[in-house]
């Protein structure tokens, strides 16, 4: 009996065992089906990611605690695609670094709130767009906050005044509009974050005043950066009341008013910079702000107003920049006796008197600008080794004066020597020397200082990267040296760097390694020396990994005999349910990657799209309207499969884009189509009516268009004859659609395939621009304003920079539209018997003659009438400003519609009026007999591997 006893209990303690095994089990399977789930949209995964569990087989990146994963940090691995909101399962998430992947876009989806454990969210220099969603604010616990440097728009959420455990703050280097928020009544705002030590919002479109309430005595703010912005209004003295304050930064914005009397109270501030604004009123005494190394209020409207003395009294300065501030009156004796003195502008005032420096300066004088003032006479004692700028002045004006500190000279000081230990080190291609001599792969980026309070010299820099290299030692990670090079100061006033660190032992950082390097920087681990201020540091993609494969030894365990049959039947208990539990969340993660699982005919399942106006059809609703699809309804096909006419109940025309199976994207694209193309509203784009997903279709409902595309117009197929006036209408209507697209569409968009063959005209020969199988959105771009992708479209409209480095901006759709131009004038294709129409028309042109002498390769229809050509010469130098080669030549599509609708003028012609409309049929045929707006067939379509020439 007592055996039989003991082995219920050991029954119990086993089957205790084993639900707790299933339910670990359980919950890591979650985590890996999330997980799964959630890179089911990215692309370029690191190689350990492809097999095995994330916790268990190491993936990189991955960090996990009692088989749940807590942090992913994947910083500048070359990541794409876009962040789905699979991301709420990992409930343990405590860090979430995607810093420097520049291919990662899309908007931030809201149920990133659901991460109420998350600590650090850090999506520096991604390309992430569309708005900060309100659920950041539910983010309770968080205390990083970087999303700077992706393309964000919209207002500042309210909500993020919720995080009260915040530290830092970071939306700089965005497109954010609004005002800045505060607290009233139920809502909250930034004036709520008492324990937050970093406002960074530099470089953003925020307007309206600064709120008085944003700053009280309660906040321990250290930095506070809203420069670069379009902030009006006066300063609050409010922010004289933050004396934990360091660094301030309201420049360039159009502020205006008097500087509050009590910012001088701000004894920690070491960086003071107001200048570009309109400021007014007198220069307050900032004698008391005792530790300032940094003051810039150049380029604002004070009082004019003697130097001031107390500058004298400031010990900590190094730079001071007063230019264009209405200082008069002469220099005090004393002022530059400043011990650590190394920068002076006071350039554009009215200093006057004798200008005078002995012997006795600071030691660390690199400069003094005062070009462009009244001075009438200079002493300086011989030998000073600083650079002296007084051109422009009285004294200079003299023409006996010949000495050099007279000349006209450019500031000096923007730019440093590269620091190079080894110059003459040769090293493999790629390869670079390091300091130290050795050859390597080096992870590379840029240091961004945004408020830095000196501007300093080699030595500095070289005392940065000691700094530097003993922090990353201190790190324990692989380095063995770092190299500062190519050193200037931009034209936002940050002080730029480019910083190399060099592996130890070998010559190649492994992932990992870069990892850790990129989240050093990226959760702002590495603290500079205090004269440097804030940064964001912008990483290079690193493609050198080693990828050096590791085997992992599994260790037997040894087990009693007397016990081995009770562990082996547990064992089996928990593999059964691991199975079993495992099984079924892949089968739930597999639905969760599939958007339109759900779904049912009024859209009330789950996941569905946020889309605008789009209806869901079922596939028996369109066999239908089309006859079940009927050969007698179809009018045209393609690549993506063939197109048919249908009536709807309620009399409406559509046209239904039906794909054929071979050629079905996977659902998320789709999905991801289907939004894009229901929430792009305007004249002159088609109309998605709807969509249908079911029962395997992926199918496109659009609005019909009855006179079928430009193409056909022009060729003569449609049978509507295109006089000069017509022409002009439908340029300007495709360009507004364009100009939309780009300009008004949230986040914008670059179609990638504009062709005269996707610009529809409906009954009223309204241009409409259809086709965007192709699109991209414009938030996938870059900071260098480009998103780098496979080249696709159609030859002879590609955009030759894009077509030679994969290189997509906006100007690529430009120089499409203006070969479009160019088919207006022409009616030919732009290859056409073995020539392209770029080059025809550059060659034939002589713009000493009438029309330009292009009457050989117009249009007959137009040289038949050449007296109604009114602004045709006008018309076709758009058209070449459109396809210059280089992007940055050409002009975006709002200055294209502006000159557009200066030639519809010229020509008599209202540029608001609605259409072009044919008022009769013309050589017997009405407007209505086209083949196939819709398709995306071409004979030069192109989409794949880059062939070895390009246009002419």
């Amino acid at each position: 009996m007592r055996v039989l006893g003991y082995g219920m209990m050991g029954l119990r303690v086993g089957l205790f065992l084993a639900l707790i095994c299933i339910r670990i089990s359980d919950i890591a399977a979650q985590d890996a089906a999330a997980l799964q789930a959630l890179t089911e949209s990215w692309g370029n995964l690191p190689p350990s990611w492809n097999t095995g569990d994330p916790c268990g087989n190491s993936w990189e990146g991955i960090t996990c605690r009692n088989s749940r994963i807590v942090g992913i940090t994947l910083a500048n691995m070359d990541l794409m695609g876009q962040l789905s909101g699979d991301l709420a399962t990992l409930s343990e998430l405590r860090i979430l670094d995607l810093s420097y992947n520049q291919r990662l876009t899309g908007p931030l989806p809201p149920s990133i709130g659901q991460l109420t454990r998350l600590t650090n969210l850090i999506l520096v220099g991604c390309r992430f767009s569309g708005r900060i969603p309100n659920s950041v604010g539910s983010l309770e616990q968080l205390v990083y906050l970087s999303l700077n440097e992706n393309r964000f728009t919209g207002e500042v959420p309210a909500s993020i005044g919720n995080l009260r455990n915040l530290y830092w703050l970071d939306l700089a280097d965005n497109q954010l509009t609004g005002s800045i928020p505060v607290s009233s009544g139920d809502t909250p705002g930034l004036d709520l974050l008492v324990n937050t030590k970093h406002f960074h919002f530099g470089k953003n479109r925020l307007s309206g005043p600064i709120p008085r309430s944003l700053f009280n005595s309660s906040m321990t703010l250290i930095h506070v950066l809203f420069d670069n912005n379009e902030l009006t209004g006066s300063i609050p003295s409010t922010l004289g009341l933050v004396r934990t304050l360091e660094a301030v930064r309201f420049d360039r914005n159009s502020l205006s008013g008097d500087l509050p009397t009590n910012i001088g109270n701000l004894s920690n501030v070491n960086e003071l910079v107001l200048s570009n604004n309109a400021l007014t009123g007198p220069i307050p005494d900032l004698s008391g702000m005792e530790s300032l190394s940094l003051l810039d209020l150049s380029n604002n409207s004070f009082e004019a107003t003697e130097v001031p003395r107390w500058i004298a009294t400031l010990q900590s300065l190094t730079t001071l920049m007063m230019e264009e501030t209405s200082l008069e009156g002469s220099i005090p004796d004393e002022f530059f006796n400043i011990p650590q003195l190394q920068i002076v502008r006071l350039r554009n005032n009215q200093i006057n008197g004798t200008f005078g420096i002995g012997s006795s300066y600071s030691s660390q004088l690199q400069l003094i600008d005062l070009q462009n003032n009244s001075i009438g006479a200079v002493t300086v004692a011989p030998g000073y080794n600083f650079t002296l700028m007084l051109a422009d002045n009285p004294f200079c004006q003299d023409n006996r004066v010949s000495l050099s500190y007279c000349n006209i000279q450019q500031n000096p000081g923007s730019s440093y020597t590269t620091l190079q230990s080894c110059p003459d080190r040769r090293c493999p291609s790629e390869q670079i020397s390091s300091p130290i001599c050795n050859c390597a792969y080096p992870f590379t980026g840029t240091f961004i200082f945004r408020a830095p309070s000196s501007f300093g010299n080699s030595n500095y820099f070289r005392a940065l990267q000691v700094d530097i290299l003993r922090r990353l030692q201190i790190f324990r990670l692989p380095v063995e040296s770092v190299a500062i090079r190519d050193v200037d100061v931009d034209e936002f006033g940050y002080l730029n760097m480019h910083l190399a660190v060099f592996p130890a032992g070998i010559d190649y950082f492994n992932r990992t390694g870069v990892i850790s390097l990129a989240f050093v920087f990226s959760n702002q681990t590495y603290k500079p020396p205090e004269e440097y201020g804030p940064y964001v540091f912008r990483a290079d993609i690193y493609t050198h990994f080693e990828g050096r494969s590791r085997d992992n030894s599994r260790t037997g365990i040894i087990v009693g005999a007397a016990i081995g049959a009770s562990i082996l039947l547990l064992l089996l208990i928990c593999a059964g349910g691991y199975a079993y539990f495992q099984k079924k969340r892949a089968k739930k993660a597999k639905q969760q990657a599939n958007p339109f699982v759900s779904w049912d005919p009024q859209g009330t399942g789950g996941d569905v799209p946020q889309l605008k106006g789009a209806r869901f059809f079922t596939l028996e609703e369109l066999q239908k309207c089309t006859h079940n699809f009927s050969e007698a309804n179809n009018i045209g096909s393609g690549g993506y499969g063939k197109v048919y006419k249908g009536i709807l109940p309620d009399g409406q025309m559509i046209a239904i884009k039906r794909s054929q199976h071979g050629s079905m994207q996977g659902s998320r694209e789709f999905k991801n189509e289907v939004e894009l193309l229901s929430r792009v509203h305007h004249k002159n784009l088609v109309k998605l009516v709807g969509f249908c997903f079911d029962k395997g279709e992926q199918t496109l409902v659009y609005e019909f268009i009855p006179n079928g595309t430009l193409m056909e117009s022009l060729s003569g197929k449609s049978g509507i004859r295109m006089d000069w006036i017509r022409r002009l209408m439908v340029t300007l209507g495709s360009a507004r659609g364009l100009q939309y697209l780009h300009e008004l569409a949230d986040p914008p968009i670059i179609h990638r395939d504009i062709k005269s063959n996707n610009i529809l005209l409906d009954e009223r020969l309204t241009a409409k621009v259809a086709d965007f199988g192709l699109s991209k959105l414009f938030g996938d771009t870059d900071q260098k304003g480009y998103v780098t992708t496979q080249v696709k479209g159609t030859m002879g409209y590609l955009d030759p920079e894009y077509f030679m480095t994969n290189q997509l901006t906006e100007k690529s759709d430009v120089f499409s539209f203006g070969v479009v131009m160019l088919e207006m004038v022409t009616a030919r294709q732009p290859i056409q018997d073995g020539k392209y129409i770029v080059k025809e028309i550059k060659e034939a042109m002589d713009r000493t003659k009438d029309l330009y002498n292009l009457e050989r390769v117009m249009d007959t229809m137009l040289v038949t009438n050449t007296s109604m050509l009114v602004g045709f010469e006008k018309f076709v130098d758009l058209a070449l400003k459109c396809v210059q080669d280089e992007g940055m030549y050409r002009p975006t599509m709002g200055e294209v519609v502006k000159e557009i609708e200066h030639i519809v003028k010229l020509a008599g012609m209202n540029p608001n009026a609605d259409s072009a409309a044919p008022s009769q049929t013309y050589d017997g045929v009405s407007g209505g007999n086209f083949s196939h707006p819709y398709s995306d067939n071409s004979l030069f379509s192109y989409s794949g591997t880059i062939p070895l020439t390009r246009p002419e």
